[in-house]
């Protein structure tokens, strides 16, 4: 691709429309300074696509050599198969283990002709923005690491409670309050024994997938230690509302089924207990002592059994322990 855009620079002293092209790849490569993260950086060039070549659906991906998998970053317009007639897959070459994939589909057969005609074009400017491409991805590995646990990949706890004082002083106590879900899976360690740890990591990613597939977006989500994750519900809920999630959290994980062994299709049933504590905004509680409330709730919780959910404001004097 390299060749192409050399090709576009020494047309443009005499061909106008190489000129043209030139220069809104440079005005996409400008735009691309400005994205603060890789999403934002996909967002700028569906921007691009859609305004010079009329595409409206494409789909940007990480792809991992090493680990063969590959992570949808952005997905723009309606469906599309690879497979299709009209449709174009572009690799952005990163010379790191991830690649950036680009793929978006013609509307008409018309559209693909004109698409193929400037195809030249579009992998000029992929050339030229993938050194920026290449450095998002680094800042995204580096912020990934720093911040999600490697198992569950939610934040962890340092993560989670810096962002939690940054949502406080950004949000101009807008918010009255904030709801604490402290999430244990009950008799975690038997799973452990029973069989090892490699179930025992196939239960936290379920419970993960539980509980993001039932939070808000704005709501975050972190994994404390062993078994306990800590939800923080931070749009406009109520506590009823609050408490509705959490019980709704708990019947949910109790329908999943953990494949222990594909040969045998053994599988594993697990529940789930939950404390649940509320962040006053204008008290003089603090954010820590909350999370250590909403601990306290949890235990409570799994005194009462399986599939509990318990609120640290009902905690009575004789349920009183000290935990730490």
């Amino acid at each position: 691709m390299k060749n192409k855009i050399l090709e576009l620079i020494k047309l443009s002293a005499t061909n106008e429309d190489a000129y043209k092209s030139l220069v809104t790849i440079f005005n996409l490569y400008e735009q691309l300074q400005y994205a603060t993260n890789i999403k934002q950086l996909a967002e700028d060039i569906f921007t691009w696509l859609n305004k010079e070549f009329n595409i409206d659906n494409m789909i940007f991906s990480l792809f991992d050599i090493n680990k063969n998998t590959k992570e949808e970053i952005l997905i723009k317009g309606q469906e599309f198969f690879l497979d299709d007639d009209l449709s174009h897959f572009f690799i952005i070459t990163t010379h790191t283990s991830l690649n950036a994939t680009v793929s978006f589909c013609a509307t008409s057969k018309v559209h693909h002709k004109i698409l193929e005609e400037r195809y030249s074009i579009i992998e000029a400017a992929f050339f030229q923005i993938s050194p920026m491409v290449q450095s998002a991805i680094l800042k995204k590995n580096f912020i990934d690491s720093s911040s999600l646990d490697s198992v569950t990949n939610v934040y962890n706890r340092n993560y989670l409670i810096d962002n939690l004082t940054k949502h406080l002083r950004i949000s101009n106590n807008k918010q009255n309050e904030i709801y604490f879900l402290m999430i244990g899976i009950d008799h975690f360690k038997a799973v452990i024994d029973e069989f090892d740890y490699d179930v025992a990591d196939k239960v936290l990613i379920e419970l993960a997938k539980v509980i993001h597939s039932n939070i808000n977006e704005f709501d975050m989500v972190g994994r404390l230690n062993g078994d306990e994750f800590l939800v923080s519900i931070l749009n406009n809920a109520n506590e009823y509302q609050a408490c509705e999630l959490a019980k709704k959290i708990i019947s949910d994980f109790a329908l999943v089924d953990i494949v222990v062994n594909e040969e045998t299709k053994q599988i594993l049933k697990k529940t789930i207990c939950i404390g649940f504590e509320i962040y006053k905004i204008d008290s003089d509680t603090t954010i820590t002592e909350c999370i250590k409330n909403a601990d306290i709730a949890l235990y409570e919780a799994k005194n009462k059994g399986r599939s509990q959910l318990f609120k640290f404001s009902d905690l009575s004097a004789e349920d009183t322990i000290d935990l730490f």
